[in-house]
């Protein structure tokens, strides 16, 4: 009785609650330090590319194709943790902080277990996994060195992913911001000695990636592990509470699947791009994919922000709040995806050109970023009506929308006009045209549902203290 008052007492005075103050100011500072954490390392991704192309340029198709594998695997468990991040941030925002620890543990444990297989399946079926993508001879062994030593250290990234996952869950953001910056800069640092110091091979590239995220994954565990608060983490506590595991998988399973089939549907697409047998246009299509990590920035963050804004404050039943936020973080992600598209259109061959002096490869990652660009918008808006239903509770939605339009009919679409005229814009035109039809059924949803019905039971008189809030975003 005395460790739940307690607790109770430690609740109330967290820094971390989205569900008070102004609206725009909470989801704005909770969603710049992801924008930063999410930016650093969309760079030390990109430093792997831009030196193996200087360094070893044989084996840069084989390494900047490499994110729709990763994402394949570790996006299932990225999945997976952001479903946890929002059942915990829900039971955060209600203040049950005795169902938060045991979610809390619940999902650490899960995560280990789901590293370690991950780690081990990984390393085993790597060749089989490049052989199925149809990957040319000359660049299959730097595939196999590279992605062998990714997946056997991919231990690291998930643990790190479910780590942040608490932290974002309970409004802290800076610090995962924090100590990404640090790994980052061991990255970058790691990868100029490993390549350009000591001439080893592609391998070393990913050595010092997954050597850089297991130094923010113990910092993530330090934090934990100290912190003096209802979050704290507990190695003797680690054990699967009754109810949680299976909360957390109706959550995180749609969001893991989804990330899932949608990277298998992108590595059919790029079985179709290794068909046409021109090494320059898969180098071309991989440094055009690291350019639009950039443009995907905001989108990602701001579908992050919604989703745990908006479980937070369903939990605290503050429903109009969570309305108010979701119009705003819309708006937010929608505006700084068209300026960044913007920008990636007038400066493409500028971009393109630090990952390679080839003529060739410049020109096809060119031509697809100046067909996506301004269509940026679209996938914006798509991921921040994904993210406010998983904050819902409602992640089958999203899954069902995005399976269906981004995999479904982009294969079969993509495949029969390949049949019809094999070109390589129609690869480059397919991402666009999928985004504006999964718009339209989400705005449809989003529109005709009320997706905040399932939590809204009464309506909740605001405090003093949130009305001064709001008379202080409206001022």
């Amino acid at each position: 009785m005395e460790e739940g008052l307690e607790r109770e007492e430690k609740g109330k005075d967290s820094k971390h609650f989205l569900t008070e103050g102004p609206i725009k100011r909470s989801l704005l500072f909770f969603t710049l330090p992801l924008f930063l954490s999410n930016l650093f390392q969309q760079l030390y991704n990109t430093v792997d590319t831009v030196l193996v192309g200087w360094c070893i340029p044989e084996a840069l198709p084989a390494v900047s194709t490499s994110g729709h594998l990763v994402f394949l695997l570790v996006g299932f468990f990225s999945g997976l943790a952001s479903g946890a991040s929002v059942f915990i941030a829900n039971f955060f925002g209600a203040k049950k902080y005795d169902e938060m620890e045991k979610a809390i543990h619940t999902n650490v444990l899960f995560g280990v277990i789901c590293g370690a297989v991950f780690s081990l399946l990984g390393s085993l079926l790597t060749p089989y996994i490049l052989m199925l993508l149809d990957t040319s001879e000359a660049s299959m062994p730097y595939g196999i060195e590279y992605f062998r030593v990714y997946f056997a250290g991919s231990f690291t990234v998930v643990l790190y992913n479910v780590f942040v996952g608490i932290l974002q869950a309970v409004g802290d953001s800076k610090r995962p911001l924090y100590y990404l910056i640090i790994s980052s800069c061991l990255n970058v640092l790691l990868d100029y000695l490993f390549l350009a110091v000591f001439g080893w091979g592609v391998w070393s590239a990913a050595l010092a990636t997954v050597l850089s995220q297991g130094v923010s994954m113990v910092l993530c565990i330090i934090r934990l592990a100290t912190v003096k608060d209802v979050y704290r983490l507990s190695f003797k506590k680690l054990r699967f509470y009754k109810g949680m595991l299976s909360g957390i998988l109706k959550i995180g399973l749609p969001s893991g699947i989804q990330n899932s089939v949608i990277a298998l549907a992108n590595l059919f697409i790029l079985r179709q791009v290794n068909s046409f047998d021109d090494e320059a246009i898969v180098a071309g299509l991989g440094c055009y994919m690291k350019v639009e990590g950039f443009a995907f920035l905001p989108i990602t963050c701001f579908s992050l922000s919604l989703s745990t804004f908006v479980s937070q404050n369903l939990g605290a039943k503050e429903y109009d709040r969570a309305k108010k936020g979701a119009r705003f973080g819309i708006l937010c992600s929608v505006g700084s995806a068209l300026v960044i598209g913007t920008m990636l259109f007038i400066f493409a061959p500028f971009f393109m050109s630090l990952f390679t002096a080839d003529s060739a490869v410049i020109n096809h990652g060119v031509n697809q970023l100046r067909t996506e660009a301004f269509f940026y918008g679209l996938l914006a808006y798509a991921h921040c009506i994904a993210g406010i239903c998983r904050g819902a509770g409602r992640a089958s939605v999203p899954m069902i929308i995005m399976l269906s339009c981004w995999c479904v009919f982009r294969v079969i679409a993509l495949a029969i006009c390949l049949a019809i005229n094999k070109n390589v814009y129609f690869v480059y035109a397919m991402y666009p045209v999928t985004w504006a039809i999964s718009c339209i059924v989400f705005a449809i949803y989003y529109y005709a549902s009320d997706w905040v019905h399932a939590y809204e039971k009464k309506p909740k008189k605001s405090s003093k203290n949130e009305a001064h809030g709001e008379a202080q975003q409206s001022a």
